[in-house]
């Protein structure tokens, strides 16, 4: 059990010391990769998922509507709906909601193409031309979700906001401009980049996580399946795990 810890722990190590490497490469011009190659991962990490980001973000921004609703409905203070669903998706949900997704659609897509390359021996072939594998697979995919992550993180802030907004003017007769105005007098810069930061930090792990189960795979179908599982698995794992160790930080900083 022992052995088996300490040596997946030298691999993990491995593989970060690797891509920390390729993104020195990467940054001086040296790295080699195809363009049209990181235009789809982009598209792929951003575009292409905003359309689910935005259904789920919208039901959850309905959801914590109706809960809160339960215990303010019954001292007369429904309009702090507003502050409760805007804060929850500026500092927690909308940072969350968009990395547990991200794992799910994309990152699973991610380990499980590079897992199929190194099924098919085409990683061997990368090496063979001497070309990194890193480079040319794992680099380009951590940019994009770095880069693609905050930006969904802000449309699923918006959209949670007004699926919360739907509830308090449907349901308990809120006018829309007091609930908003209720919402900007609630929320501050602060809760808006916390929730950032978050994001671009998930971002990281979702697509570390889903690249490292990619190229470690095994060679077989069971092993592509048992890669794509792991990633999505691990990536949300350490997704809560971070989300709370920022909440001790941001605790102690009186954040």
């Amino acid at each position: 059990m022992f052995r088996n810890l300490y040596n997946k722990t030298i691999s993990v190590l491995e593989f970060l010391g690797l891509t920390i490497l390729s993104f020195s490469r990467f940054f001086t011009g040296k790295a080699r990769y195809r363009k049209k190659d990181l235009l789809l991962v982009f598209y792929e990490s951003g575009p292409a998922s905003i359309g689910i980001v935005c259904l789920i973000s919208l039901l959850v921004g309905l959801i914590l509507a109706y809960i809160g609703s339960i215990q303010l409905e019954q001292f007369g203070a429904v309009i702090y709906i507003a502050d409760l669903v805007g804060l929850a998706m500026l500092r927690e949900m909308g940072a969350i909601m968009t990395s547990i997704i991200m794992a799910g659609r994309t990152g699973a897509s991610f380990a499980a193409s590079i897992a199929t390359m190194e099924a098919n021996e085409e990683i061997d072939a990368l090496k063979t031309t001497g070309i990194s594998p890193i480079d040319f697979l794992v680099v380009p995919r951590v940019i994009s979700f770095i880069i693609c992550f905050p930006f969904l993180c802000i449309v699923s802030d918006l959209v949670g906001i007004l699926g919360g907004a739907i509830v308090g003017v449907s349901s308990f007769e809120i006018s829309p401009i007091r609930y908003f105005e209720q919402t900007i007098l609630r929320v501050d810069l602060t809760d808006f980049f916390i929730g950032l930061v978050k994001s671009i930090f998930f971002g990281i792990i979702v697509s570390l996580s889903a690249c490292y189960f990619g190229i470690k795979s095994k060679r077989t179908a069971e092993g592509v399946g048992n890669a794509t599982t792991s990633s999505v698995v691990v990536s949300i794992v350490l997704i809560i795990i971070c989300d709370a160790i920022f909440a001790v930080l941001t605790s102690v900083l009186g954040i």
